[in-house]
């Protein structure tokens, strides 16, 4: 039985990371899609969406399948437990990174508008953040996981600055009224990015250490 679930535990940690790979992935292209304005990398984007999809159930059937026909208890259930929620959380970004993707469309399909340069700022720190959760994941990293948490106030402030940004144009009269509520969009969306990666760094510590620290203060 301890062989067994051990083959298991090595397949799951095998699918969630590959999954991981998907949407870092989708998060990179339609980043670069809203920087280089690429409407067809956006749409490529779109259309992976469908596989993220696709191996996010797979990875939920697994984790059920494991608790069902092993039962595990202490670290092995932790692992299982915080896999389900990281694998929600990871198809909740390829989702975000889609959405940006659709604003990418739709802003490269009108006249030219500048990016503000805090996107292209908190744009870097969440696909670092992604990554580093993830290396968490793949390391079991508490210490890295927590060094995530910290990052994500850097992300909410570049956020509130462009909101401040676009309302305060907003306000002065602009013909471009459309464009800047999609970049405003796209902020938001990178943001929530972030947010998910924080949650998947809340994730290892609890799988690593049983402690759950979400709802509270960075330490």
């Amino acid at each position: 039985m301890t062989r067994h679930i051990e083959r298991q535990i090595d397949q799951l940690k095998e699918r969630i990371l590959h999954v991981g790979t998907l949407v870092e992935e989708a998060i990179s292209k339609s980043i670069t899609a809203l920087i280089n304005r690429d409407a067809s990398l956006a749409q490529r984007v779109m259309a992976s969406d469908e596989e993220i999809d696709r191996m996010e159930v797979e990875v939920e059937e697994e984790c059920l399948k494991i608790l069902a026909l092993y039962q595990p208890v202490a670290a092995d259930l932790r692992f299982v437990v915080a896999v389900l929620k990281i694998n929600n959380d990871l198809e909740r970004m390829g989702d975000l990174a889609k959405n940006i993707a659709k604003r990418v469309s739709q802003l490269a399909a009108g006249r030219p508008c500048p990016l503000p340069p805090e996107i292209r700022t908190m744009a870097m720190q969440t696909q670092e953040m992604v990554k580093q959760s993830l290396d968490a994941v793949v390391n079991a990293d508490p210490a890295l996981a927590r060094q995530v948490r910290e990052e994500d106030d850097a992300v909410d402030a570049a956020r509130q600055k462009i909101r401040r940004r676009v309302m305060q144009t907003l306000q002065e009269g602009t013909d471009d009224v459309e464009s800047l509520l999609r970049m405003n969009s796209v902020s938001k969306h990178i943001e929530r990015i972030a947010d998910m990666a924080t949650n998947v760094a809340e994730d290892v510590i609890y799988m690593v250490e049983g402690e759950i620290v979400r709802h509270r203060a960075s330490d």
